[in-house]
């Protein structure tokens, strides 16, 4: 391999690099992973901080332990095993809420865009709903209503 070829390469793989670094989706999954971290403390917070206290306190201060997490059983930290749960229950329950609005919404986009558009009886493609020829087979349609 020569000098000229191994810069060559090197060049091309500086290239490939960054076009990767460049693209959309690396970008997009770092915000996903900051907004994640983000997202994971807010939900830690609500957990430790506003359903412990209001649901599992007092029941918990019983037994002896100042907080949720601080409560063990023998050696096994049952309430820091505990309070993860409820964070990913809550977690879950948000991604499914998140996961279902867009569902609607797509529905509701796809919705629109079918009311603009119609189907060829004769070939089944997709057409303009004003459309008095189809453009895939160059039938004549019957009019619409």
């Amino acid at each position: 391999m020569t000098i000229r070829s191994s810069r060559a390469a090197a060049t091309g793989f500086i290239k490939d690099f960054q076009d990767f670094v460049i693209k959309g989706n690396i970008f997009d999954l770092a915000i996903a992973v900051v907004m994640g971290g983000a997202f994971g403390k807010v939900i830690d917070s609500l957990v430790k901080d506003v359903i412990t206290p209001a649901i599992l306190e007092p029941s918990i201060k019983a037994s002896g332990a100042k907080d949720l997490e601080g409560w063990t059983v023998g050696a096994a930290k049952l309430g820091l095993f505990l309070s993860n749960i409820i964070s990913f229950i809550v977690i879950a329950f948000v991604i499914f809420l998140m996961v279902r609005a867009m569902a609607k919404f797509k529905r509701k986009e796809e919705k629109i865009e079918a009311s603009d558009t119609k189907e060829c009886p004769y070939c089944l493609s997709v057409i303009p709903i004003a459309a008095s020829k189809c453009s895939h087979c160059t039938s004549e349609l019957p009019p619409t209503m």
